[in-house]
This record gives structure tokens, sequence and C-alpha cells, in this order.
């Protein structure tokens, strides 16, 4: 992974690299971004940077360094000149002999931890028992999520951990030394999966090893253990410019120009969202919606059950999808109430279509709803009852905006 294949993101490859030529870098770094904001691409171009690193041979130095991390090091080495963009350090990356190793995830001295699955009954699983699957599932999905990968394993509804037997393996293997980098690395990828073992990792984390370097990756700092979280130096990735997700739709996914503008509008900075809605783009979703909304209030219960019945049967992921191009119509709804100079900007079929929202319902009741799809959300995501969920939202929706003149959506 190059940094030239992280989308976007701009100023945060050249604060890595500002760390690096600084000898400013924490022994453990916290990225933490969204979904689709692309954190794990940017760790591990970042993880490759530092890989390449290397001690000089005898003989060839200059003399005595320092090393990342501020402190006294060895001898120089095989470093990228001071002061270059993130450019430069992708030319430079290249040009090392270890590349062709860090480009295929298989640098001996780069270690990466990840929730994985018992493939049995009673089995102790490691992040390496599945390294074959994570090198294909970074080539294939580098902006995938924790569902992704799971669903990509075969976990199908088992839940995913890193464990402390896994903990265990990580300070063992930390605790050798490198083979051919200056650096030991560990990427650990969503440790909000890591749970109390955690704390088995915490005095490697506060005490490493010399020039060992922790990068974790999240998207939910609520959920990382708080001692973890308090030894590590914050990397904040933000969400993706709307510009930024058009411009790699139309390059990379030879998406029409059109096509991709509003997919990236949609997305709302999530490149996997976007993803997501061009696999999905010939799903009707106005449509869906549409039934829905009359069956909520003019069709009635038998029209409801029916609805219900049929969203039922479509896959956890086409529901999510559903319910986010809901809360995106909702969210346009707003706006045009607020700055209707903004309607020029939408699709016409957007634009009408907010506007018959704006009738049904008032800007309090829009917001209502929208926490209402954004719990739905949530529930889908750890394997509600479809059908009972959305018997519950619709009797939801119905009771928010019963209250407003009904109007047949058209």
């Amino acid at each position: 992974m190059l940094f030239k294949d992280v989308i976007g993101q701009g100023s945060v490859k050249q604060q890595l690299l500002q760390l690096v030529q600084q000898n400013r870098l924490s022994h453990a770094l916290l990225f933490l971004g969204k979904e689709g904001s692309g954190a794990l691409p940017l760790a591990l171009a970042f993880a490759n940077y530092v890989s390449l690193f290397s001690y000089a041979k005898a003989g060839n130095a200059a003399g005595v360094s320092t090393s990342l991390f501020g402190e006294l090091g060895a001898e120089q080495g095989n470093t990228p000149p001071v002061n270059e963009s993130w450019q430069q350090a992708d030319a430079w990356m290249q040009q090392q002999p270890a590349w062709s190793k860090a480009a295929g995830l298989i640098h001996p001295d780069i270690h990466f931890s990840y929730p994985v699955v018992p493939r049995k009954s009673g089995d102790k699983p490691l992040s390496s028992d599945y390294s074959t699957e994570w090198r294909e599932f970074v080539k294939q999905y580098p902006y995938g999520n924790g569902y992704d990968w799971l669903q990509f394993i075969g976990a199908e509804n088992k839940q995913g951990n890193i464990t402390a037997y896994e903990c265990n393996d990580i300070i063992r293997k930390l605790s050798l030394k490198s083979f051919e980098s200056r650096y030991k690395i560990l990427l650990m990828w969503l440790p909000e999966y890591l749970g109390n073992a955690g704390n088995k990792l915490l005095k490697l984390i506060e005490e490493p090893p010399q020039d060992t370097l922790f990068l974790l990756v999240a998207e939910n700092e609520s959920l990382i253990l708080p001692t973890i979280l308090s030894r590590t130096q914050l990397v904040k990735v933000p969400a993706l410019d709307i510009k930024d997700i058009e411009t790699a739709l139309t390059g990379r996914g030879k998406v029409a120009e059109e096509q991709a503008r509003q997919i990236a509008l949609v997305s709302e900075g999530n490149y996997h969202e976007a993803l997501q809605l061009l696999q999905h783009s010939g799903d009707d979703w106005q449509g869906i919606l549409r039934e829905w909304l009359n069956a909520i209030l003019k069709t009635g219960p038998v029209a409801q059950v029916k609805w219900i019945e049929e969203i039922s049967r479509q896959g956890r992921e086409k529901q999510k999808q559903f319910l986010r191009y809901f809360n995106h119509l909702l969210q346009q709804t707003i706006r045009l109430q607020a700055i209707p100079e903004i309607s020029a900007q939408l699709p016409d079929a957007e634009r009408d279509f907010a506007l018959r929202l704006n009738k049904i319902a008032s800007l309090h009741q829009h917001q209502a709803i929208i926490e209402e799809l954004d719990k739905a959300a949530y529930y889908i995501e750890r394997n509600a009852n479809a059908k009972i969920l959305f018997h519950a939202l619709t009797i939801k929706l119905y009771h928010i905006i019963a209250k407003s003149e009904v109007v047949e959506m058209k």
C-alpha cells in the first residue's frame, strides 16, 4: 500500500511524515476514523513506510542518529530524504529492496492483528491463522468494515474477537528481534473487538522493546479500553471530501460523472458507503420508500404487512442502505427548508421527493424520524429480527407523522 492508494487525506499524510522527520513519533498511534474514511489504508501505507527503514551496514554509517521516537538510536542507515512530500515517500518506498514484501503484506517485521472466529468449536484462533484471507481482503476491499471482514472469512453470525490468546501471541512476536527492518510494527485493526483481554498489552504498549511501533486502527473511540486509549497518540482521520469520493469513483471505478456526483453526495464522506451505493445503484430505493410511506399514511395495515414481508427478505446490507437513503432524503429536506436555494443542486427526482416530504412532516418530525432510522440501522448491524424491527419502525413513523396532512407520495 502506497500513500497514493489512500483516497484524499493529504493533510494527514503530511502530518504522519512530519512526525517521522521531526522525531516526534509515539510508540503507539491510534488512527481514528469513521467507516469509509480510509484509516486502514492510511495505516498500512505508513506501516510500509516505516518498515523500509533499515540499519546501516558496518562501515557505511555517517554516525549515530536518533530513532523515530526521539531516542538515541543506532546508525542512520537507509532512510528517506528529509522534508519530503508523500509523493516523494511513495517513490522512495518503491526503490527499496524490501518493497515487494511490504506491498504483499508479507514483510517479516510487520505483524497484523484483527478480529477472528474459531474455525471449529474449541479452537483458540489467532490472526495469523487467517493471514491468507487477510492479504486477499486488503487487496480487494481496503475500505471494507468489520462486518465485511467477518463475512469474508465465513463467520456468518459468529462474533469476532481479539482474544487473550492473541494478545499473548503479540507479546511473543514483539519480544523477538526484527529480521530486516530497523522497526518492528504491530498493526491492530479494530481494537474495539479487544475487550478486557487488552489489559495484557498495557505494559507492552507503555514500555515496548526498542524500536517497536503499535498502530491501532479504530472506528469507534468509545468502544476502546480507556487504559489503552490513554497510552496512544491520536491521529484523527476525517471523513472524505465529497470531491475526493467523486474523483475516486470516476477514476478507479470508471463511474459516469453524474452518477459519481450523486453517489458522493449521498455517501457523506464514507467511501465504503459509496461503493455499497454503487453496487445497489439499480435498486429503486425511492420506489420502495414511496410504497412504505403510502402504506403508513394511506393504504393501511394490510399494505404495511406486505411491505414489511418484502423488505425483510432483503439482506442486512440492503436494509441498511435503504434506511441510509431515507435518512439522506430527510437531511436534504431539512436543508431545503433552511436554504431553499440549494434545490438547484439536487437531482430532479430527489428535489421533488424532498419537497413532498416537507408537506408530510415538520422540521421537528423530520428530526424525530432521523433518530428512529439511526436506531434501526444500529439494531440491524447487531442482527435484530428484520420483521419485528420494521414493524416497530412502521408504527413509530405513523405516530410521528399521523397528525400531519396526509399526502400520497407519487
